[in-house]
């Protein structure tokens, strides 16, 4: 077991499914990005015995060694140049995986971990890191690179305070995977807005001039639009203080309308988490 120390890192959660593996996949792109090691973290949770049983926490242990080792030949077999690093931790997942992740650039997840794995649906675990973490956290439906370059990125604008740093996280993740993107507003803008906002966007635009991007209005949820255009859409990218909550994305109303598809979702942290 590595203990934590507070360099930067980006933090993948592995309890054994696919989709953590898919998860880990997808964070490759993010570490060699910010130059940091990718650590897969796996954690042994208590059984709520009083007494601890010899056997059965060998056998936990080796469950957990088996899951970080198949996660980490997945990642080593992209040939990819990334540090990687392996943990395994004991305690509650969510509150370990949290404070593992206290100084990472980002926190990676499957969005189906495996009691949840034949329904489709974002794991509790998945759905409490991303209302708590300091970073933000990526909920990874599914891994296929070679299609990055046709499916867009859809950045939600909604919560004032946060447009920029939602707008710069989903922008340089549009520029990792060399993928167009999609600003989303929802509900109707005063002339006076509509015409700020147009300036704003075109700041970012000049920031990213390689990358396609354009604004996108519709008077529907946004749930409600990225669930009518899934197939085209990788990634989802909305701030944890998003009006309505993150519930929408990562709670039932998102796992009834997502579970289908390969929309990932990356929840930004507040500008004052860190």
């Amino acid at each position: 077991m590595l203990s934590s120390n507070a360099a930067p890192c980006v933090v993948v959660g592995i309890d054994g499914s696919q989709s953590a593996v898919d998860a880990a996949l997808w964070a490759i792109d993010e570490a060699v990005e910010a130059d940091a090691p990718l650590r897969l973290v796996s954690v042994i949770e208590p059984t709520g015995q009083s007494e601890i049983d010899p056997r059965d926490q060998a056998r936990r242990m080796a469950t957990a060694e088996v899951a970080v080792r198949y996660a980490l030949t997945a990642v080593e077999s992209t040939e990819r140049p990334v540090a990687i690093e392996l943990e395994i931790l004991q305690g509650r997942p969510v509150q370990a995986l949290l404070e593992a992740a206290r100084s990472a650039v980002v926190l990676c997840v499957g969005a189906r971990g495996l009691k949840h794995a034949t329904q489709g649906r974002i794991g509790s675990t998945a759905a409490a890191l991303s209302a708590a973490a300091r970073c933000p956290v990526a909920i990874v439906r599914t891994h296929r690179p070679h299609s990055g370059r046709s499916r867009a990125v859809v950045i939600e604008v909604d919560e004032p305070s946060e447009i920029d740093s939602v707008l710069h996280r989903g922008l340089d993740a549009a520029r990792r995977r060399g993928a167009p993107v999609r600003v989303l507003t929802t509900g109707r803008m005063r002339s006076d807005a509509h015409a700020q906002w147009q300036r704003r966007l075109a700041e970012w635009q000049h920031r990213y001039p390689d990358l396609d991007i354009a604004s996108v209005s519709t008077q529907e949820g946004a749930l409600d639009y990225i669930t009518a255009h899934a197939d085209s859409i990788q990634l989802v990218v909305i701030g944890r203080r998003r009006r309505g909550g993150v519930g929408a994305f990562v709670g039932a109303p998102g796992n009834v309308a997502l579970r289908d598809t390969d929309c990932s979702i990356m929840v930004c942290e507040p500008n004052n988490a860190l």
